[in-house]
């Protein structure tokens, strides 16, 4: 492993991408989103999707030229088409449209179909919260069927996250969850390195649940467990169709479609509380829940303050690199 600074990765991520033919303003995006979901944390949709980006876009996968397309509009709504270009840039585009319009009219929301992977929701959060809005962002993949509904034993749906940036006076909390009991890129990576699940996390054929990954690729396969697992997961199931309903529903395009691509339907919503109760007030009533919750118990971590610690850190001591992702970026 290598330390690297949080600059240098960011300048030689988004030059690779350029050299690949993606023009400036997406490379950066894709840079600055996979770094900081790294940052917060989050190394299964960070720089590990380097690669597969890359790999996306050669194979054309990944679109690399146009814009999104603006289906329909409203003072307060907008659906876009985002023709598989890069999903961080899509969602970073999104979170701008969303803004203004919540400026103006106290909530922005975007949808989009057809987005290219967007990889760590909660790495589009801080930013957000930072100006004392509130975002919710939510996503599926219509093509990936690896959760089987509450009860059942065949896939249907994926897994789902909703991510939310709430500020106060304070640093942001800052939420991002998925709606099954773990991420397939969780597994996939366990099973890569020949290690177990932290917890009975996944659904075999027989209807038992096991911790072991390498079931995932079984022919039938074990499914990924709902939300709240073989005792609450029928609250997780409920959750994740309430994600599809927002995201690939609203937007217009998904499983009934059967895509081929890898990506995702997105939802952005943006909240300014200046048009509700006001921002002082929202402010002044989160910090007095902040402050509760912390002094309830001696373990109690607010969501996000793991990732924005672990953040702090990385980025006074150098951001840790593999050798595959070294000689990539060609760090010297």
């Amino acid at each position: 492993m290598k330390l690297s600074s949080f600059l240098e990765v960011i300048e030689k991520i988004t030059k690779i991408f350029i050299d690949k033919g993606l023009d400036s303003e997406k490379s950066a995006s894709i840079a600055r989103i996979l770094t900081e979901g790294e940052l917060l944390g989050h190394t299964t949709h960070g720089l590990a999707l380097v690669k597969p980006y890359l790999d996306e876009l050669e194979n054309g996968q990944m679109e690399r030229n146009g814009s999104f397309e603006v289906i329909n509009a409203t003072d307060t709504t907008q659906t876009w088409n985002g023709r598989y270009l890069p999903g961080t840039w899509l969602t970073e585009k999104a979170i701008e449209t969303a803004t203004l319009m919540a400026k103006n009219e106290g909530v922005g929301t975007v949808v989009i179909q057809k987005t290219h992977h967007i990889a760590c929701l909660a790495a589009f959060l801080e930013v957000v919260a930072r100006k004392n809005l509130m975002v919710i962002i939510a996503c599926s993949d219509p093509r990936n069927k690896t959760v089987a509904p509450f009860g059942g034993k065949i896939p249907v749906y994926s897994p789902n996250p909703l991510a939310i940036a709430i500020p106060t006076e304070r640093d942001p909390i800052m939420i991002d969850v998925s709606m099954s009991a773990t991420a397939n890129a969780v597994v996939n990576r366990a099973a890569k390195n020949q290690e177990l699940l932290g917890g009975n996390w996944l659904l075999k054929p027989d209807g038992t649940a096991t911790n072991d990954p390498q079931t995932f690729f079984e022919n039938p396969p074990s499914t990924l467990l709902p939300l709240g697992g073989m005792d609450l997961g029928y609250k997780g199931f409920a959750l994740g169709i309430m994600i599809e309903a927002m995201t690939s529903a609203l937007g217009g395009y998904g499983r009934k479609d059967n895509p081929g691509r890898w990506g995702a339907s997105v939802f952005v919503q943006v909240i300014d509380p200046t048009k509700f109760a006001g921002e002082n007030a929202f402010l002044a009533e989160m910090e007095n829940l902040r402050k509760q919750c912390l002094a309830s118990g001696d373990n109690v971590r607010m969501p996000g303050q793991k990732g924005l610690k672990n953040k702090e850190m990385l980025l006074s001591n150098g951001i840790p690199l593999n050798i595959e992702l070294i000689e990539l970026l060609k760090i010297q």
